[in-house]
């Protein structure tokens, strides 16, 4: 009986308690998400701008956040800013997490790319909040709105494979992070169409990411951010 009632209660907590969007909006988020990467190619990749880029990446969809609750207040919790399942969810992330970490250690000993220096420390602590919008974008707006389109169906594995494929190629040219983002992303956006939460998603996609970066892709982010602005 328990268990029954607790399976009721996810299922319950799972439903969509926001006012019903058109296909229009999901379309037109999709294509301002798709905007956003032509913008990382250009502002971030070309112009070398990546902190300006992303603190008004991150200032733009945080204002059009607040512009859908001040619509409907139960916006958030439906893209999965939610707390209630976060343990659980976690636990769900748990096994791929230690999976990941210790392929790249593997990968970066082998290569003799590890650089494991004081510099990881305040990635690990601001990345995080650059991995929530990403995985907001990709997976709750890309993946969210295509699985819930009225007017066309996509199979669930269709849904994740084009948004492993766009959150892949917004990592070009660098194979390593095309081949990273790829592969987290199968496996994020499986997760986030079973149980929303993309605190715990962007937690651990910016924790990820930075211990990519110091072990498998041999870059210094904080450095080539940070530095270049204090120096």
């Amino acid at each position: 009986m328990k268990s029954k009632l607790t399976k009721y209660l996810i299922e319950f907590s799972n439903v969509s308690l926001t006012r019903p969007v058109s296909d229009k909006v999901r379309l037109l988020e999709i294509i301002a998400v798709a905007l956003t990467g032509i913008g990382k190619f250009i502002f971030m990749d070309h112009l070398n701008w990546r902190l300006p880029f992303v603190v008004f990446a991150i200032v733009a969809w945080s204002l059009y956040m607040y512009y859908r609750y001040r619509k409907d207040v139960y916006v958030l919790k439906d893209w999965g800013f939610r707390l209630d399942n976060f343990k659980s969810v976690f636990k769900l992330m748990l096994p791929f997490t230690i999976v990941s970490v210790l392929s790249f250690l593997v990968i970066g000993y082998v290569q003799g790319t590890l650089n494991l220096s004081w510099h990881i420390i305040p990635l690990l602590i601001t990345y995080p909040i650059w991995g929530t919008v990403q995985q907001f974008l990709t997976i709750g707006l890309v993946a969210g709105n295509l699985s819930t389109f009225k007017s066309v169906k996509f199979h669930k594995l269709t849904v994740v494979v084009l948004t492993a494929v766009l959150f892949s190629l917004v990592h070009y040219p660098s194979n390593w992070l095309m081949i990273g983002t790829f592969i987290l992303a199968l496996y994020y956006a499986y997760i986030y169409l079973k149980s929303k939460n993309l605190y715990v998603l962007g937690i651990l996609h910016g924790w990820l990411g930075a211990l990519f970066y110091y072990t498998v892709v041999n870059q210094d982010p904080f450095a080539d951010v940070f530095l270049k602005f204090i120096n």
